[in-house]
């Protein structure tokens, strides 16, 4: 149950409205009550184009609602309006946690109430962020400008959108990639030309003619499983947007990129017609009808799952344990 102050309707993704926020469960029996919350929109085009909006909660301290892993003040509430069964991101996060990802985002379906108005079922998701039981890795201060403290972490999302964002950069080969952690506010030039330097040299490593080399190949600067285990999630779901958004990560003292969290799936389980029957396609749905950021990103996945030889028969491994160990 949302109340802006005043009944404010929320019309901006920038904009805060303070509100009273109550997420009731277990039968009423428990209640959680907060004032000074934070309301505003989020998404893209889910908040452009569709009647059901999607919001951003931000509590005045840090909360687990609904017995959450984590503790934090930044919230989502994810619309679903694309997906009428309201469960296609719940499906696919339980994929992404059955095949072992290091982190797979919190989520839990709930009724929303905005100015005694009911909006439908949504769902109440982590914010992806930098956070003990979210994207655990080491969290970046603006005086965090040599090494090894300069080398993270890093929190990243190849974006189409990112043109969109403050703390964005394009890689050398066209990949648009938004910079979600250290914050906008925080972030040093000297940090953002770091984590540039780093995911150009990655992006370079794949596209290099020793690509497939244990040692100083791709491999050097990505981590291959989690790259693959993401690959698996967006295929199985049979979803357009994959490589539309990949998050990725990189901590502090590590020399590798690691990619994750999975997200939005509002279009994936046979739910786009652009893409839709899925079955009817003669290869992988990122190679021939999936959206993707840049054309580049759809050539470093060829490299990867396609050209890498090593990288096929790990691919096929994962895939048998998922389906004969894992239950998908």
């Amino acid at each position: 149950v949302i109340n802006t102050y005043g009944m404010q309707e929320i019309v901006s993704k920038e904009e805060e409205l303070s509100s009273n926020v109550y997420i009731i469960s277990k039968d009423g029996t428990d209640i959680l009550s907060t004032t000074e919350t934070g309301v505003r929109g989020r998404g893209n085009a889910s908040w452009l184009y569709f009647p059901k909006k999607p919001y951003r909660l931000k509590f005045k301290s840090k909360q687990s609602p609904l017995d959450a892993p984590a503790s934090a003040k930044k919230w989502t509430l994810i619309s679903n309006y694309s997906d009428k069964s309201l469960m296609r991101n719940i499906l696919a996060f339980e994929a992404s946690r059955r095949i072992g990802q290091a982190y797979t985002p919190y989520c839990h379906p709930v009724d929303v109430v905005l100015n005694g108005e009911y909006k439908g079922c949504y769902q109440l998701c982590d914010q992806i962020e930098v956070n003990e039981n979210r994207v655990n890795i080491t969290e970046m201060e603006p005086e965090d400008l040599a090494l090894p403290a300069l080398s993270g972490g890093y929190l990243i999302e190849i974006d189409a959108y990112a043109k969109n964002e403050t703390s964005y950069f394009i890689s050398n080969s066209d990949i648009p990639v938004t910079i979600k952690s250290p914050d906008d506010e925080d972030i040093t030039p000297t940090q953002s030309a770091y984590i540039k330097e780093f995911f150009n040299a990655m992006e370079a490593a794949v596209f290099a003619y020793n690509y497939a080399d244990e040692e100083n190949g791709y491999r050097k600067y990505l981590d291959l499983d989690s790259f693959l285990k993401h690959f698996i999630v967006g295929e199985l779901s049979g979803n357009t947007d994959t490589y539309w958004s990949v998050y990725m990560y990189k901590d502090r003292n590590s020399d590798k990129l690691y990619t994750g969290p999975v997200w939005d799936f509002d279009l994936a389980f046979e739910n786009d017609q652009r893409t839709y029957p899925i079955n009817s396609l003669d290869d992988y749905i990122y190679a021939t009808l999936g959206s993707v950021a840049s054309s580049s990103v759809r050539e470093l996945v060829n490299v990867i799952v396609k050209d890498d030889e090593a990288s096929r028969i790990r691919l096929a491994e994962l895939w048998n344990t998922a389906r004969t160990e894992k239950g998908i």
